[in-house]
């Protein structure tokens, strides 16, 4: 679990960095343990020097030949709880490939758009997250990243540089695991959360 947590941190800090280089003068502030955001699927809020905010969703993908999205469609099958990608209400979602050193900005809407009517085109697959006594199934779709950039106006791609390391105590250093981050070591199609592991099928 700690892999996958920190999987999840360098994430966000890479997201963070790449969209304060954007927009200099921007800002960035960490919402991910906020209820007024949670359910919304929106990790940070990005504040332009034009005063317009933005909601990004971040997902940490540490798999090192995947060149693959995985959009969570079901977060919880035994409750029928839709996914992220389906209920966020993010403007840009940053897909970071970490093994890679890859940032991927997806236009959330426009995606979301894109692939709804093509859904059935792809692959579904299924993850396990065991907590304490509950196990729940996650379920998503497979979408490999040349078809979004084919299909998607708007999606930029960036080669990662070292994150700056954050000081302990600052604002910024609040960035928690919280953002999802994908991994999985025994399914390589199914993603893992930064909370409890799971294991795929």
């Amino acid at each position: 679990m700690r892999g996958v947590q920190g999987a999840a941190d360098r994430a966000v800090q890479h997201a963070r960095a790449w969209l304060l280089e954007t927009e200099p003068g921007s800002r960035v502030h960490d919402v991910q343990l906020d209820p007024r955001f949670q359910h919304r699927g929106v990790d940070l809020l990005w504040e332009l020097p034009s005063g317009e905010v933005r909601g990004i969703e971040v997902k940490g993908d540490r798999q090192a030949t995947r060149r693959r999205y995985f959009f969570e469609l079901i977060s919880n099958l035994e409750k029928d709880t839709p996914g992220c990608f389906l209920y966020s209400g993010a403007d840009l979602m940053l897909y970071v490939f970490l093994t890679q050193g890859e940032l991927h900005a997806l236009p959330l809407p426009r995606v979301r758009e894109w692939f709804l009517p093509r859904a059935k085109e792809y692959a579904l697959k299924h993850a396990f997250t065991q907590t304490g006594a509950i196990r729940y199934t996650t379920v998503g779709a497979v979408v490999p990243v040349r078809d979004v950039a084919e299909g998607v106006p708007g999606v930029v791609t960036v080669k990662l540089k070292r994150p700056v390391p954050v000081t302990p105590g600052s604002p910024d250093a609040e960035a928690s695991a919280t953002a999802s981050a994908v991994s999985e070591p025994r399914a390589p199609e199914a993603p893992e959360s930064q909370g409890p592991r799971r294991t795929g099928t």
